[in-house]
């Protein structure tokens, strides 16, 4: 699709017009995603200022587990249940062949982190990743491109200096950012800058080329909330601002990610830095995440995270699963934290429009007259809600297991029609 039908479906899709949606690409504060040599069209969406918040799911098989159909399985729950995005985070077995299934098969737009791609080519030359050169690595980078992937995360806000404030400042989780850490591995083994950040404007052009939306990467985000707002987080803020800049007088999309861990009366003051720093360019927030404690229910953790990010600022939201810290998500991990992040978005739209939602009324009336199926035609997981109505016997009066005779709302229309 050329650039103006892309902005035409945005439009009709946001309920915005044209010009709104041109005039927010034009300062940056708003992108559409879409490889131009993608292989198959799918709906454009687009990610920033005055849109609707979207959500990414993470798919991608591990050194552990790599299955081909799993992962095409993932990614039909991830957009049945409501993602606008994926992102294939392949680390094992083909990944050649996954990311270009995913692509070839999927109904939204792909991102993909091309630096794992230049660490596994790697390891087939009997190198590890921070052997490779320049050229290597940026490789990677254009092998996804040319697949079709519409936007890549490249972690070129970490460089010599993270590495010389972390051994200064030491942090008590490190750097849990897979693509941020092998970076920083480069740099400490090459005793060079990071070529990403030195190469950066390589790096555009190869973007502008394919019309490949950057997301520059929080290598050192958080991983723990006693790390949260350090210096070197707000150091790489730094830096991705400058970079943000550098690509928009180039004429490329770019957004920038966040945290990541982060205590609930920071997450309004990491939003607003951000926009600050990064002149308001489209933020992309992996939760986040307030606590720690609570492996297993981190899908819930996210959603809170997520819905006060959306609230204050945040424009994209990487889904966490319940699976998170703990192993491969399942298939059901996957759906869950969809819908958790799709809650949250949904709830975090609410409050920046600052008014009630039709559907919210509709399902008010819904349940006021205890009309079952038309709650369920409109809920944000309707199997989930339908399942859990019908797993006890249903009573001929139509109301629910919970109150039975009992129920509020019908004797409070029995009192209102009397």
């Amino acid at each position: 699709m050329e650039i103006q039908e892309l902005i035409n479906k945005v439009a009709e899709r946001e309920k915005r017009s044209q010009d709104y949606i041109k005039r927010g690409i034009e300062k940056g504060e708003i992108v559409i995603p879409y490889n131009k040599k993608r292989p198959r069209d799918v709906e454009p969406i687009g990610i920033g200022n005055g849109l609707r918040i979207k959500i990414n799911a993470n798919i991608g098989s591990s050194p552990d587990i790599a299955d081909i159909e799993n992962e095409i399985k993932k990614l039909e729950i991830a957009v049945k249940a409501g993602a606008d995005a994926v992102m294939d985070l392949s680390i094992g077995g083909d990944v050649d062949s996954i990311r270009r299934e995913i692509i070839s098969h999927s109904d939204v737009i792909v991102g993909t982190v091309p630096v794992y791609q230049a660490a596994l080519d790697a390891a087939k030359k009997q190198k590890s990743f921070v052997e490779l050169s320049v050229d290597e690595i940026f490789d990677g980078i254009k092998k996804h491109i040319e697949d079709g992937v519409d936007f890549i995360t490249v972690h070129t806000g970490v460089s010599k200096e993270s590495l010389e404030r972390l051994r200064s400042n030491p942090r008590v989780s490190g750097v849990v950012s897979r693509g941020g850490s092998m970076m920083l591995e480069w740099i400490a083994y090459n005793n060079k800058e990071n070529p990403l950040k030195e190469y950066f404007e390589t790096l555009l052009d190869m973007a502008k080329e394919y019309n490949v939306t950057l997301s520059l990467g929080d290598g050192l985000r958080p991983g723990a909330l006693v790390d949260a707002t350090d210096g070197a987080q707000i150091q790489e803020l730094i830096l991705l601002g400058e970079q943000v800049l550098r690509a928009r007088e180039k004429g490329v999309m770019v957004m920038v990610e966040g945290p990541g861990h982060i205590p609930i009366h920071e997450i309004e003051t990491n939003i607003r830095i951000q926009k600050s720093l990064c002149h308001n360019a489209p933020f992309y927030v992996l939760g986040p995440l307030p606590t720690d404690l609570a492996p297993g229910y981190d899908h819930i953790v996210s959603a809170i995270g997520g819905a006060m990010a959306g609230y204050f600022g945040a424009d994209f939201l990487c889904y966490v699963t319940p699976a998170e810290h703990l192993g491969l998500p399942t298939l059901e991990d996957v759906r869950e934290g969809v819908i958790a992040s799709k809650i949250a978005a949904h709830i975090a739209d609410i409050g920046r429009e600052g008014r009630i939602p039709e559907k919210e009324k509709k399902m008010a009336n819904f349940r006021f007259n205890l009309e079952w199926e038309k709650q369920f035609s409109i809920a944000l997981a309707p199997e989930k809600a339908r399942k859990k109505f019908e797993k006890y016997p249903q009573r001929a009066d139509g109301v629910c297991t919970m109150c039975g005779e009992f129920c509020a709302l019908r004797r409070t229309r029995r009192a209102l029609e009397k």
